[in-house]
């Protein structure tokens, strides 16, 4: 991903304080922990890199709205967005659909939920503006409200990454933060690419579970879905402009094949066209010159 970098503290204050001059007004925070683990500590823990930059960012730029992302993949050992068991054998003889496809793990969801709710109180405490999970488990939103509101963070909103697809668009983020996963694949809990009627239904759900706004991820490959999120529902519509987006961009501008500024320009105002009234992208502070 040309330009951009994984961070130390001051350099993330120094990027927020660019991006602030810019006039962007807000930035989301993604963590690399020291370590990584199965219980993904490096999350939770009050003393973890995102707490740490958050706290930072918040000292030298407090007018900068800062998002923190709730997932586990980036600190669990593992990759996978949730709390991982061995899967219970099965039953000699038991027909099995695609054999060499059936699992030898699963994801154990309301284990996860626990260490989500953790998160993002640990965030909030530490100054994140909005809570923005992007795990995909099952009543993260709900779990996460209650722990949010048992901690007195009340009116801390959330972002839910309600419509969060399989995607293969994900490749560039996930080797810049050694985040693949080590065995299988996310298309258990992850959101088939074909399905639109299966949107439609978990942004209802994290809607009704207390969610303030709503994400579309990825952007471009998806903008029927932000279409038909905009003309449903009510709540601000937000997408995720990401890392194979924005590469396939890059990518192509360096062989000379597309004019770099007017495709970024042009790829954004398809998102914003589709219905999204926020957008996440590698090319803000780009977009910001260009807009300047």
């Amino acid at each position: 991903m040309p330009g951009v970098y994984n961070l130390s503290v001051d350099e993330a204050v120094r990027e927020a304080q660019d991006a602030h001059r810019l006039g962007i007004p807000a930035l989301i925070l993604f963590g690399l922990p020291e370590r990584k683990d199965e219980v993904a500590t490096g999350a939770w823990e009050d003393n973890g890199i995102v707490q740490q930059a958050t706290r930072a960012i918040k000292r030298e730029v407090p007018e900068m709205l800062v998002v923190g992302d709730v997932c586990l993949c980036e600190y669990t050992s593992h990759g996978h967005c949730g709390i991982v068991r061995q899967a219970a054998p099965r039953p000699l003889g038991a027909a099995v659909a695609n054999p060499a496809a059936a699992a030898e793990y699963e994801i154990v969801n309301d284990a996860t939920l626990e260490l989500l709710a953790r998160t993002s109180v640990s965030l909030a405490r530490a100054g994140i503006d909005i809570i923005a999970p992007s795990d995909m488990m099952d009543g993260r939103v709900a779990a996460i409200r209650k722990g949010l509101d048992q901690a007195g963070f009340e009116n801390t909103p959330i972002l839910s990454y309600a419509a969060k697809f399989a995607s293969a668009f994900y490749g560039p983020f996930r080797e810049a933060a050694d985040s693949a996963p080590q065995f299988g694949d996310r298309r258990s809990y992850q959101m088939d690419g074909a399905n639109l009627r299966e949107a439609m239904r978990e942004i209802a759900l994290d809607l009704e579970e207390g969610a303030d706004m709503i994400m579309v991820k990825p952007a471009m490959p998806y903008l029927d879905v932000i279409r038909a999120a905009k003309e449903r529902f009510d709540p601000p519509i937000a997408a995720y402009q990401v890392s194979g987006e924005y590469a396939m961009i890059e990518a192509a501008a360096r062989n000379h094949w597309i004019d770099r500024e007017r495709v970024i320009m042009e790829s954004l105002t398809s998102i914003r066209r589709a219905g999204a009234s926020i957008i996440l992208t590698y090319f803000a502070k780009d977009a910001a010159r260009l807009l300047a």
